[in-house]
């Protein structure tokens, strides 16, 4: 993980875009502590919801994750730009101003969704990202303090562009299943996912995309709340046989677990060409898309029966 040296910083008065070039991608609760405490501190977004108000790390705006999704038939849709420039402008998202993704933390799951924002900031344009690591489960531990009243956004006049750089179509996958690609396909999901034992409730039938990989978003965590540092993340990735040039396109149900493995590949591994499917096996079902590993009728009747997800 790539450390913010506060101290030093403060020392050799540094100035706010100078400190900026050694932001993120991970920041620990102690140094997000340091950050919001200087005079140009990041914008720190709190994607949890109505847990903002039991209170929050302090200057945090809330800013839910369901924000920053598509609908409950979809979730995993992109925001139609203008609607995404809107809840960037009413949040006070500037291109320049650091920001700080801070999610709950509550398991490896959770962290998915402050990846999902990061990446959507990202490429919207944002420069200076990071997401706690630990979310506030580990800014509780810490012992660190919380504040309570809510803080009101300084609306922005951002203007986005949203950048393809790190998006996979639904026409660029199938690309892929049909062969014109050499781009490797990964599966985010457990297991029973992957094997088609399990699906997402707004998905049409259960499986995989043909070729698919199954790497879980799971393994890049050292703990179930904390994701390993950039050494670890390089280490793990070459041992799983991704090389720093390798094409890849991570998908999971939702573009939420895949924005796990879309971080550790891409922003912690430095592999340089990542992309995440955020439709994902949600959005290509739907679309009668080729399909891997998908049990027979009484199978999947059985899979509903017992309420699988």
């Amino acid at each position: 993980m790539r450390r913010l040296v506060f101290s030093a910083l403060a020392a050799i008065g540094l100035s706010g875009a100078a400190a900026a070039s050694d932001f993120g991608p991970l920041v620990t609760p102690e140094e997000l502590q340091a950050l919001v405490a200087r005079p140009e501190a990041p914008l720190v977004l709190d994607i949890r919801g109505e847990a903002y108000d039991q209170g929050h790390v302090e200057g945090a705006i809330s800013a839910p994750y369901d924000r920053f999704r598509g609908p409950a038939d979809n979730p995993g849709a992109l925001l139609p730009e203008d609607q995404l420039q809107a809840t960037l402008r009413e949040l006070g998202v500037t291109l320049e101003r650091p920001v700080v993704v801070v999610h709950q933390g509550a398991d490896d799951s959770d962290f998915g969704a402050a990846a999902r924002v990061y990446w959507t900031l990202k490429s919207s344009g944002v420069s200076h990202l990071a997401i706690l690591n630990g979310g506030m489960g580990a800014w509780a531990g810490a012992g660190l303090p919380l504040e309570t009243k809510a803080n009101a956004p300084v609306p922005s006049e951002v203007e986005i562009a949203f950048s393809d750089r790190w998006l996979a179509t639904t026409e660029d996958v199938a690309a892929i299943v049909d062969g014109q690609s050499g781009a490797r396909l990964i599966d985010s999901r457990p297991e029973g996912f992957h094997q088609g034992l399990q699906s997402h409730p707004a998905a049409t039938k259960p499986g995989t995309l043909p070729g698919a990989e199954n790497i879980s978003h799971a393994v890049w965590f050292d703990d179930p709340t904390r994701v390993m540092d950039a050494p670890a993340a390089s280490d793990l990735a070459a041992r799983l046989g991704i090389g720093r040039q390798d094409q890849v396109v991570a998908f999971c149900n939702t573009g939420h677990w895949a924005a796990t493995e879309w971080f550790a590949l891409s922003e912690l591994a430095g592999v340089e060409d990542v992309k995440l499917y955020p439709d994902s096996m949600v959005g290509w079902s739907q679309g009668g898309g080729a399909m891997q590993n998908t049990p027979g009728l009484m199978r999947n009747l059985l899979n509903q029966i017992k309420g699988s997800n």
